[in-house]
């Protein structure tokens, strides 16, 4: 059972991130504000879990947390200022547009750019210790998934349905064979067989 707050005073948001490690679209981060006694069995970390009950623990989150927020950082920002930056200034964006304002912020992971203001700690595989994380990580996925899907009708052969920009052997050979297209991350090296040395 994860635990529902770190500290009974003021208001935590947990804060994650989703599509850090893919070769195309952008990257996804919410942030949630939980009642202090919200309570659920299924509620763990998103990848954890499969697509229905993220789906289905997606409409509860939205229903009962004190406030919530998903930003997003794009393809182009990212080759700007690169993937972890761009982390950081995706979980910023959805603190951004919180209503109301918390004290102090639970950020999944080891590392962050301090949010102005607003105290935080990083914890290390948060998403399954603490709710507002597994929550935050949850919108997250689910909330870049439909992006994903929504790219997936324009370049199909990319199969991002599936992988939703992840590097699957699927992926890089469709980038080798047809090449990237504008949602790719022009930063993210797909390396040839050659470079390699062997297959994909």
């Amino acid at each position: 059972m994860l635990k529902a707050y770190k500290d009974k005073t003021g208001i935590e948001a947990g804060c994650d991130e989703a599509g850090r490690g893919c070769l195309a679209g952008a990257v996804y981060a919410a942030a949630v504000i939980l009642p202090k006694d919200f309570k659920s069995e299924l509620l763990n970390d998103s990848k954890k879990l499969n697509e229905k009950n993220r789906y289905k623990l997606r409409t509860l989150i939205e229903e009962e947390a004190i406030d919530w927020a998903v930003g997003f950082v794009t393809e182009k920002e990212i080759d700007e200022i690169n993937i972890l930056n761009a982390s950081f200034l995706a979980m910023h964006r959805a603190v951004n547009q919180l209503k109301t304002r918390p004290t102090r912020l639970l950020i999944d992971g080891n590392r962050f750019k301090p949010y102005p203001k607003i105290q935080h700690e990083c914890i290390v595989k948060g998403d399954g210790k603490f709710m507002s994380i597994a929550a935050a990580s949850i919108l997250a996925k689910t909330y870049r998934d439909d992006y994903m899907l929504g790219l997936h009708k324009q370049y199909d052969q990319y199969q991002w349905d599936r992988n939703k920009g992840y590097p699957t052997k699927a992926h890089r050979e469709a980038v080798a064979k047809f090449g990237q297209t504008p949602f790719h991350r022009k930063s993210f090296k797909v390396k040839t067989k050659q470079e390699q040395g062997k297959l994909f």
